[in-house]
């Protein structure tokens, strides 16, 4: 009969302990470089893409009104420019970087 999965790491931690190997250095010893944190910005507005569209989609299937209703009711609110403009930069840029981002990797 095989062993379980719990012997398996038993077995391969008291292997690496009696051979006095180093453990993989950890991720807070690397310094930071323009590729790493371009890596990490790309997978964050990735996550935050798709969980922007499946919020989006979710609401256009449950809430009551339509799509100019819900407009008219931010409008309505008098946000000042800033805050809009802000919100506008909030939406646009998770979608233009990892677009960006993704063509830079393809080529």
């Amino acid at each position: 009969m095989g062993t379980t999965a719990k012997e398996e790491m038993a077995h391969f931690w008291e292997k690496n302990t009696k051979s006095n190997r180093p453990l993989s250095p950890h991720v807070t010893i690397y310094k930071w470089s323009l590729p790493m944190a371009m890596s990490i910005t790309h997978r964050g507005t990735g996550v935050a893409l798709s969980l922007g569209v499946s919020l989006f989609s979710l609401a256009a299937l449950l809430l009551p009104e339509q799509f100019p209703h819900y407009l008219a009711m931010v409008k309505s609110l008098s946000l000042g420019p800033a805050l809009i403009y802000s919100a506008k930069f909030a939406l646009a840029f998770p979608f233009s970087y990892h677009t960006w981002n993704g063509v830079r990797h393809l080529v």
